[in-house]
């Protein structure tokens, strides 16, 4: 088998099925991740998504019998939403991060990779591969950096020249012995604008991450938000992109190749009110095809609620107290109560004196008195 030949063939093939990027590694181990990710395991700084074994992250042995190769791939994603619904008082929107506009990645990308074994297959009977996203063990920013797609940036996502960070990126190990390709090297230089501009912090250095501070980690999370986490939130409903706008390299970077990723404008920005009684049927039908709803709708209308206290949004007074009144779940009754404290207005501390007297729940009472603490400030 030739497999210069085969590599070709491949990349060829990898446009026709609109794969925008493709770069080919070995499959060694990566050390220096491994010594990345035990930094960041030691201090605290993983966010609890991650495959817990960090060898089957760094090692494709361990995952792949007797692997030769990984293939990397990279799909370019839009960074701006045309025909944007505007966010007005009365009517008040979140936003989903740019990774969650459109069909979920996952899908997309896993649709490309498929599409990519079997026409290697088709060449190679006997090849075998092992495809995955960013759920799957390896670390896709490794693989992709020593692959050639692009740099991993202070920001901690990777760079490529041609559509900045906003890629999507997924891998293929296989037991084919192809040729790698050259890895890019760091282009950041002594800029650190996303360290500097990072709303909480998160980003402690170049290119290390504290994702229990990284609000697209924290908009994630079902429990109480942290207090001194809530003002930095604004309407993000899901993720945080502001390490990537604010990057130089992103300057003017917006394509729109795949339209899986073209985002309804009514999804990727929704109205917020609704958000806070909408039922599971409801949520899934609207927003069950986009990466964002993989937590369920609890997370999203937890942050809905804080984005509307963020905007003093006072026509969703009655709706909070109906959500502080009424729902089930202590997060959502507790943070309700927060908020309609931080928006004020006439009959608010009746409202919230009255549900303390009802209320059994000891941190939903937290809450009730941090709201009750709020209007007297």
């Amino acid at each position: 088998m030739d497999y210069t030949a085969l590599k070709k063939d491949i990349i060829d093939h990898a446009k026709s099925l609109g794969i925008d990027k493709i770069g080919f590694t070995t499959a060694d181990v990566f050390t220096e991740m491994k010594n990345h990710l035990i930094r960041q395991e030691k201090h605290g700084f993983q966010s609890g998504f991650e495959e817990k074994d960090i060898d089957k992250r760094v090692d494709p042995s361990l995952i792949f019998s007797k692997p030769r190769s990984i293939i990397a791939i990279a799909l370019a994603y839009p960074s701006k939403m045309k025909d944007a619904p505007r966010s007005v008082r009365g009517a008040r929107r979140g936003i989903f991060a740019r990774a969650s506009w459109g069909t979920d990645y996952h899908a997309v990308l896993r649709d490309r990779l498929s599409k990519l074994e079997a026409f290697i297959q088709e060449r190679v009977p006997e090849a075998r591969f092992r495809s995955m996203v960013d759920t799957g063990e390896l670390v896709d920013r490794a693989v992709a950096e020593r692959a050639g797609i692009g740099w991993s940036g202070k920001n901690c996502s990777v760079i490529t020249p041609e559509y900045g960070s906003y890629v999507y990126l997924g891998e293929m190990i296989t037991n084919l012995p192809f040729e790698p390709d050259e890895p890019m090297h760091d282009q950041c230089g002594s800029c650190n604008k996303c360290v500097d501009v990072c709303p909480t912090g998160a980003l402690v250095q170049g290119g290390q991450l504290d994702s229990q501070k990284c609000i697209a980690f924290l908009t994630q999370t079902k429990d109480f938000l942290p207090d001194e986490y809530r003002a930095k939130l604004g309407n993000r409903i899901y993720g945080c992109d502001t390490c990537q706008t604010i990057c130089p390299k992103n300057k003017g970077k917006d394509f729109h190749f795949h339209l899986e990723m073209e985002p309804d404008g009514e999804v990727a920005k929704p109205l917020l009110e609704p958000l806070l009684t909408i039922s599971n049927r409801e949520f899934k039908e609207t927003y069950g095809h986009v990466s964002g709803s993989w937590r369920g709708k609890k997370p999203i209308q937890r942050n809905a609620i804080i984005a509307l206290a963020h905007f003093k949004e006072e026509s969703a007074l009655s709706t909070l107290i109906e959500v502080m009144n009424e729902d089930v779940r202590p997060v959502m009754r507790g943070t309700a109560a927060w908020a309609i404290g931080k928006i004020g207005g006439e009959g608010v501390e009746e409202a919230l004196l009255h549900q303390r007297e009802q209320e059994k729940n000891e941190e939903v009472i937290q809450e009730i008195d941090k709201g009750i603490a709020l209007l007297n400030k």
